[in-house]
């Protein structure tokens, strides 16, 4: 399909702000967001119709959506403080090994199809940084914040975050060309929204908005980013292949700089930009 370029930058463009205005007003309204993500589980039915095919997208469906279905429960428990045992129930910690595990497993599911795929570096990224991902000892590194409508706070660094969103993209490009565009979109929208709001810590939680917004929207209208923004031709296997060395480079020094941080006691200090001692 031969795309005008003016039709890329407009498209990417006006689906790029479109994100960023759902981030802040699921952000601002947590009772519609824990309501709407609920009724989106039920859209599975439209899903059949060939919006969602294999086990990777149907996987990647279900694991985007179902915690934002499960977390609107937990805002709601945090910000409206509702009595009851369910309630009590969500406000336990459990609730930060769960934000936790859904970023793992998130992170493991790409890195596996990166490696059926054959691109083993970009594999190899993927797995540094569920290593590197800041443990949920406690609530630390993980938690809910109330000042932020009881927005999830992940305390990665600034750095795991690009690393994140170079490797996902690269992830994208060899596993589904066709959909780059749309997804320089939402990693794009859950770098900025963080800087805009200046607290990085949001970056998880946009994330996690984008891409359960995204999949939404492929799986019930499967042809929508194909017609306006393919990017299929954009396909280059060796661009894939040292993008994929590249990540896997760049990965290496960042994980043994995790690793010392922890070892020598800084990473409340270093990850969390000294919040953690602060508060």
């Amino acid at each position: 399909m031969n795309i005008p370029v003016w039709h890329y930058v407009v498209s990417m463009f006006v689906y790029f702000i479109f994100l960023l205005v759902m981030i802040e007003f699921m952000k601002e309204h947590y009772k519609f967001s824990a309501v709407f993500w609920v009724a989106a589980l039920f859209t599975f039915p439209i899903w059949l119709m060939g919006g969602v095919t294999g086990w990777f997208r149907w996987a990647k469906t279900f694991s985007a959506i179902l915690p934002l279905a499960i977390g609107g429960f937990f805002r709601l428990a945090n910000q409206e403080q509702y009595q009851g045992k369910f309630w009590d129930f969500m406000r336990k910690d459990w609730i930060v090994w769960f934000v936790y595990c859904v970023l793992f497993l998130n992170i493991v599911e790409a890195t596996l199809k990166d490696v059926v795929l054959g691109n083993y570096a970009n594999a190899l990224c993927g797995l540094l940084l569920c290593v590197t991902i800041p443990f949920p000892n406690g609530r630390k590194f993980f938690k809910l914040s109330s000042e932020d409508k009881s927005m999830y706070i992940a305390y990665t660094t600034a750095a795991w975050n690009f690393l994140y969103t170079t490797w996902n993209l690269c992830f994208v490009y060899g596993e589904t060309g066709k959909y780059f565009a749309s997804s320089i979109c939402i990693l794009m929208a859950a770098e900025i929204y963080p800087i805009i709001k200046r607290k990085p810590e949001l970056y998880i939680s946009a994330r996690i908005y984008t891409l359960s917004a995204h999949v939404l929207i492929r799986a019930c209208f499967p042809n929508l980013f194909p017609a306006v923004m393919d990017a299929s031709t954009w396909m280059n296997q060796d661009v894939l292949y040292v993008w994929g060395i590249v990540n896997a480079i760049l990965i290496i020094p960042y994980t043994f700089w995790y690793i010392w941080q922890l070892h020598t006691g800084r990473a409340e200090q270093s990850f969390s930009r000294g919040k953690i001692k602060a508060m």
